[in-house]
């Protein structure tokens, strides 16, 4: 008798092991039963890293990761891409101001402290976190990126003199030869960030639309504002100054996508009362996963 009650008993305890959590709703709608199911309808996949059963996950901007990977083990380092991505973010904010003429602002100079601490310095050390968990795209952007508003700062420091009076392009050989020769030089300098912004661009057409959007609108920045130099330095100055406020349009739209996707990998169940979509391509590896699922359910209904 002790034995049947055993095995009722331990019959009983697997079904409740293997039985399914029970669906709750409100108001008559279904909601996640479990905190991962919660974090998966809600395009966060990152909110939970270390609870999930996925050996890999799928692209999310939040986490500076186009494509489908396996998180570093045992990860002792928090996401470090919303920090990378405020400090773009921010930095861009500013001198996309600054491009579009804003309350009358010209001088870019306002930009330095920010280039140089922030948007630099803080965002290189986001880049070399990212190398830490095992993060190579994002590490190779926020680090590269970093590296541009460093390099930029310096370019703006009155005390480096590198575009200004008495410089490498005014001296009297330079001014001889072209006197905005630095319109160009600098041309030169967002042209190849431009070419680098476009590979990074291709890396993102499997991910989502708003990792996508990020990099869509910067290349398309750096492009205007490269042609705006150049514009400058043939003389049409009224297609120079065009060119440099859609560059400071597409500017703005980069930090405002930038700090969406920062929101989107720092909000989770925990701290916000909703969290941001970032909608996968069809194509994508995720997108494929949903169509799979939708046609599943249509098949055995």
């Amino acid at each position: 008798m002790a034995e049947k009650m055993n095995a009722t008993e331990k019959e009983f305890g697997q079904a409740r092991a293997v039985a399914p959590p029970p669906v709750h709703t409100i108001n008559g709608a279904k909601s996640a039963s479990t905190q991962q199911d919660y974090d998966r309808e809600y395009h966060n996949p990152m909110a939970h890293i270390h609870s999930g059963n996925d050996s890999r996950l799928p692209a999310f901007g939040g986490e500076f990761q186009p494509g489908l990977y396996k998180p570093v083990a045992a990860r002792k380092f928090a996401n470090p891409a919303p920090l990378g991505l405020s400090a773009f973010a921010l930095t861009t904010f500013v001198l996309s101001c600054v491009n579009l003429g804003a309350r009358g602002v010209s001088a870019p100079n306002v930009v330095v402290p920010l280039a140089l601490g922030y948007g630099g310095l803080v965002q290189l050390l986001a880049g070399m976190w990212e190398m830490a968990v095992g993060n190579t795209f994002g590490a190779t952007a926020l680090s590269s990126y970093g590296g541009f508003w460093i390099a930029y700062g310096i370019l703006l420091t009155p005390n480096w003199n590198i575009l200004g009076e008495g410089g490498p392009y005014k001296t009297p050989a330079a001014l001889a030869v072209d006197p905005k020769m630095g319109e160009s030089a600098v041309g030169f300098f967002l042209t190849g960030w431009f070419i680098f912004t476009t590979i990074l661009l291709l890396c993102t057409l499997r991910s989502t639309v708003m990792f996508f959007m990020l990099f869509f609108t910067l290349d398309l920045a750096f492009l205007m504002l490269a042609c705006g130099a150049y514009a400058n330095d043939s003389g049409a100055m009224v297609a120079s100054v065009k060119l440099t406020q859609v560059g400071g349009a597409f500017g703005m739209l980069a930090a405002f996508l930038a700090w969406y996707n920062a929101f989107a990998g720092i909000a989770d169940s925990s701290n916000s009362f909703f969290l941001i979509p970032v909608f996968h391509f069809p194509w994508s590896e995720k997108g494929r996963e949903v169509r799979g699922n939708s046609k599943t359910d249509r098949e055995l209904a």
